[in-house]
This record gives C-alpha cells, sequence and structure tokens, in this order.
C-alpha cells in the first residue's frame, strides 16, 4: 500500500494543523514547518516549538510520526541541530530544498540550493554522518529554481550523499504553485535514482492521486494544499472515502476553533480560519459563502457563532 505523507506548510501546517488532519485520519507522517538554521547550534526551545509532538513520543495524539525539517545552508550547522532534533526524540529528519519564499531565497535557503547541486550534496552528506544510521534523513526539492536543467543531477547529488527518501514537488521555484504539475519529471529522476521518491504537486482528489502515481511511477505521495481544501483527502486516496460533507468540515473548523483560541496563537486565529476558508474553498461552494460572513470579523467568538450555525449538530448540510 502506498505511503501518503501530510506537507509541511509554512504558517499553515502548524502542531494544530497536524493534529486535527491526523485525526481525520489516512497519513502516514508528518513534516514540521522549517526550522531555519543560520549559523549556531539551536536552543531546545526552538525545537519544542515548532514541533511539540518532540514532548509526546515524535507522533502527534493520532500516533502519527512527525518528522523535524531544518532549513538552512551550512552543511555542518544543519548537521549539529540534526542532532539535536534527534536528541529530542525526531523520528527522522527532513531537509527543505523547496521553499520558494524570498525572505528564505534571500539568505541561501530554500529552492535557491537547487542552483548549488554540490551544496545540496555537502548538506546531506554532513547530515546523514552526524545522525544514527537507523534515522531516516529525507530531502524536498522543487524541480529546479528557473528551469530544470539540474533535476536529475540534483536528485542523484541527494540519493549519492546517503539520503533514504527523496520528495520531490514536481514544479520549479519559478513556477509557484501554478498549474500544471510536471509529474513527468518526477519519473526521470526517479529512474536515475535507487532511493525511494515522493511525488508532490497538484493533489487534489483521489482521481489526481491515481495519474499522478501513473505518470511519476511513484506509489507515495505527499499531499498539502488538497489536504486543507479536502480534510480527509488523504482517506479518499487510501480507502476511496466519499470527500467529507460540509457540515462535517463545518464541525472541523469548530473543534480548530477552540485549540487556535484557547492557544497560544489566539490573537491570530481570525486571520488563520480565513485562511483556511481560502483552501476549502476549492472543494466546497459553502465556504465561498462562509468567508463573506466571517471577512469583515475580527472577534473570535462572533465566528465561531457563525461556525456553529453550519455544524452538523444543527444538521445543515
Amino acid at each position: 500500500m502506498s505511503k501518503i505523507m501530510l506537507a509541511p506548510m509554512e504558517g499553515v501546517v502548524d502542531y494544530l494543523m497536524r493534529d486535527m488532519l491526523t485525526q481525520v485520519g489516512g497519513f502516514d507522517r508528518c513534516v514540521t514547518e522549517f526550522v531555519r538554521v543560520v549559523d549556531q547550534k539551536l536552543p531546545k526551545r526552538t525545537f519544542y516549538r515548532l514541533c511539540p509532538e518532540l514532548q509526546q513520543g515524535g507522533k502527534t495524539a493520532a500516533g502519527v510520526p512527525v518528522r523535524v525539517q531544518l532549513l538552512g545552508q551550512h552543511p555542518e550547522w544543519l548537521a549539529e541541530n540534526a542532532m539535536t532534533a534527534v536528541e529530542l526524540g525526531s523520528p527522522g529528519i527532513d531537509l527543505n530544498f523547496g521553499c520558494p519564499a524570498k525572505t528564505v531565497n534571500k539568505s541561501k535557503g530554500g529552492a535557491v540550493l537547487l542552483k548549488e547541486t554540490d551544496t545540496l550534496y555537502r548538506i546531506v552528506r554532513a547530515v546523514r554522518e552526524a545522525v544514527p544510521a537507523d534515522i531516516p534523513v529525507s530531502a524536498k526539492i522543487r524541480l529546479g529554481f528557473e528551469d530544470k536543467s539540474l533535476a536529475i543531477d540534483n536528485g542523484l547529488a541527494i540519493a549519492d550523499a546517503g539520503a533514504d527518501e527523496l520528495v520531490v514537488h514536481a514544479r520549479t521555484k519559478t513556477e509557484g504553485y501554478k498549474p500544471p504539475a510536471y509529474w513527468d519529471y518526477i519519473a526521470r529522476i526517479r529512474q536515475h535514482i535507487d532511493i525511494p521518491v515522493i511525488a508532490n504537486g497538484e493533489i487534489w482528489s483521489e482521481a489526481d492521486s491515481k495519474r499522478c502515481q501513473q505518470v511519476s511511477e511513484c506509489t507515495d505521495l505527499m499531499i498539502g494544499r488538497g489536504a486543507l481544501a479536502l480534510p480527509n483527502l488523504a482517506r479518499c486516496i487510501r480507502y476511496g472515502e466519499a470527500p467529507m460533507p460540509w457540515a462535517e468540515v463545518a464541525d472541523l473548523l469548530i473543534r480548530y476553533s477552540g485549540y487556535e483560541i484557547f492557544g497560544d496563537k489566539g490573537r491570530y486565529y481570525p486571520n488563520r480560519i480565513k485562511q483556511w476558508c481560502g483552501y476549502l474553498r476549492r472543494q466546497y461552494p459553502q465556504a465561498e459563502i462562509l468567508f463573506n460572513d466571517i471577512r469583515r470579523l475580527t472577534d473570535a467568538q462572533a465566528i465561531v457563532d457563525v461556525l456553529a450555525r453550519q455544524s452538523s449538530q444543527n444538521h445543515v448540510a
């Protein structure tokens, strides 16, 4: 059976979202938002802040393993911090070579490193040698920065450096998130390397997942925005489940509201719930109506009151 991973999404798929979506089910693994490494060994509190699951055996409440993701450009500092993450209980280390954010790329992190094949090799090698042999090291890349000319070379470098897995988002940094995803390029990379390759990009439905598997020649998948647009997408892919009805999605939003409002990020709640509605609009016309109802609201309780009217407990579908 194929493995399904929940993608890391900076500022979106945080601890709360990982908890929610893994409770819905269907996921085999999560990856944290990136821990940015510059030129020092980071304190433990940084890891606990971005990966509170470290304090519960490196797993979500639903029992899904969560791998710490590191982002940076210096092999030695990434290796040092990888050791810290493992000491704190991370079941693996993921390296971010795919983030398209301008601020990240300006400081030589994320996708900009796709222009430097040798740097990719040196980073993966340093981290692989630093952590115990039984701790998996994975890397996430895009097909390139401005073009796809180094896609195969980059994949080869990461595999040769000792990575256990490679996740490929099937677009370049320049292509961003614009359709289509070039799944055929993942197949080209896969044909040159002998480690497992995980396909990522433009998987919004069970039908998309099957097409992606066929074209990319990958069994395993990573989903991100698709899981936010359709919260039970992993179960649809794995078990052929029907899409979650809107009333159940509204229940999920209310549960998320409870987390957010009473958690340490409560002040961000109105923006976060509107952001999630933005993704849900792709799948649910009701989310468009909900968004319009709450777009001007800044009070958390007022937003929850609107949500409550749409939940299954009120039998509103």
